[in-house]
């Protein structure tokens, strides 16, 4: 084994991919553990792998005192210069050569722990070489084997897991099949490396039109984010930074041929492509396209919106099953709230005769109080005098009486609607009574009836 020693390192060093000088360390080390085994823990030992005969050779070191209190770890200055170095002074620290015999031995016991260390090396370069490589596409994957839902990608020097919550639904794979995936989590565990795979995450579908329009690939068209209801339906915005391009066109290609690849790859999933914009109500009419929108109502501070869309047009900006609506919010990062045109009418003519309602409220305070956010004598209420002095026609002068009257009018209303609870109840009381002593009379009169 020894001699060739220096070809199996060459040869384990180019298989691995392991540096060298660490396939070399890794071996040093593990002589010198196992060599220590067999000569107890108290020696000091060194290990030195030895290219020109092909060998690691052991070393005891051995301390120059005057007077030896501990033959295996000290010797005399007249030894050490007869027998190691000429030049010995006290205090050096001198090599001895260990018997041949002992490296043999230890080379037999430091096998297996030569094998873990080599191991070790490997999973370090792999996880060194993927934790870069987090948010791209593995272009090479090959599906190895299923663990219950799991599928086990092969790529190339490791294995990688697609979760069954990253698969797209009711996407099949066989064994063998070729797949592309994006890395989405690479960790270090006490198992190696663990490489996490998805195919649903938005990311996946911006890198995939990364690979498949050039204008991406190389800013000139700048994706701004994207959101997906995997296996349905995705929207992706995107800007383009040279205003002679056309950030969607460029992204369908001729006759769709872009779009449709990334289709294709998606198993079919539709796309919506939005061209961004940093006026966000502008943005948000885009997002739910194909719906036109008749008018938006913004709440920056809730990073909210109150949508209006003509009636024939409240299914199409909701979309099946709220899709439309739901990816619309995600691209844009607002809540939105869509209503029709009649049900948003209908709404404001409740709301204003609420605010009317409140003594001493004009119409065009209670317009003013309706066109900030107040929707009810109830809100105007629980409001702060702050609030309302701010709000411009109204001021501070007249935010106290404002405030004041609406107070009483929502106590006086909620005291009446007390009192008719109250009233209802003790009805409902005296009939559930009376309708009691029908039936005992109606029972009493049937018991003396039999017993006549």
């Amino acid at each position: 084994m020894q001699p060739e020693l220096s070809r199996v390192i060459e040869q384990v060093s180019k298989e691995k991919g392991i540096d060298r000088a660490i396939v070399v360390a890794a071996i040093e080390s593990a002589m010198l553990s196992a060599a220590k085994k067999i000569v107890g823990p108290t020696i000091h030992l060194e290990a030195k792998f030895n290219p020109e005969v092909g060998e690691v050779e052991l070393f005891k070191i051995l301390t120059v005192v005057e007077e030896v209190t501990d033959p295996e770890t000290q010797i005399t200055q007249a030894n050490a210069r007869a027998n190691l170095d000429p030049d010995a002074e006290i205090g050096d620290e001198l090599l001895e050569k260990l018997d041949q015999s002992y490296g043999r031995i230890a080379a037999q016991a430091a096998k297996q722990s030569l094998i873990q260390r080599l191991r070790d090396a490997e999973r370090d370069i792999i996880y060194n070489e993927f934790k870069d490589r987090k948010g791209e596409l593995t272009h090479s994957g090959i599906v190895q084997r299923f663990e219950k839902k799991n599928i086990i990608v092969n790529l190339g020097r490791t294995d990688a897991i697609l979760p069954e919550k990253e698969q797209i639904p009711r996407e099949r794979y066989r064994q063998g099949d070729r797949i592309r995936a994006y890395i989405l989590e690479v960790e270090m565990t006490s198992k190696g490396p663990q490489i996490v795979l998805s195919r649903t995450h938005p990311g996946f579908l911006m890198k995939l039109f990364e690979q498949e329009v050039p204008e991406v690939y190389e800013g000139i068209v700048e994706i701004k984010g994207a959101a997906r209801e995997p296996g349905g339906r995705a929207k992706i915005a995107v800007v383009s930074n040279d205003q002679d391009v056309d950030p969607v066109g460029a992204c369908v290609g001729m006759k769709g041929t872009r779009v449709q690849s990334v289709v294709q790859e998606l198993r079919g999933e539709k796309i919506d492509i939005v061209h961004w914009t940093p006026d966000s109500a502008e943005f948000v009419c885009r997002a739910l396209a194909p719906a036109k929108v008749a008018k938006i109502i913004m709440d920056e501070d809730e990073k909210s919106m109150e949508v209006i869309v003509p009636d024939d047009q409240l299914s199409l900006a909701i979309g099946r099953k709220g899709q439309n609506v739901r990816l619309a919010s995600r691209l844009t990062g607002f809540k939105l709230d869509v209503r029709s045109e009649s049900e948003a009418d209908e709404e404001a003519r409740q709301a204003r005769a609420s605010l009317t309602s409140v003594p001493g409220l004009g119409d065009v305070a209670a317009e003013l109080l309706y066109q900030n956010g107040f929707k009810s004598a109830e809100e105007v209420a629980q409001a702060d005098e702050a609030a309302i002095a701010e709000i411009e026609g109204l001021g501070p002068d007249k935010a106290a009486s404002i405030l004041k009257a609406a107070r009483t009018h929502v106590e006086t209303k909620q005291r009446e609607a007390d009192e008719a609870a109250a009233a209802a109840a003790e009805e409902a009381a005296q009939e559930a009574e009376a309708a009691s002593d029908t039936v005992t009379e109606t029972e009493t009169a049937a018991e003396e009836g039999k017993a006549s």
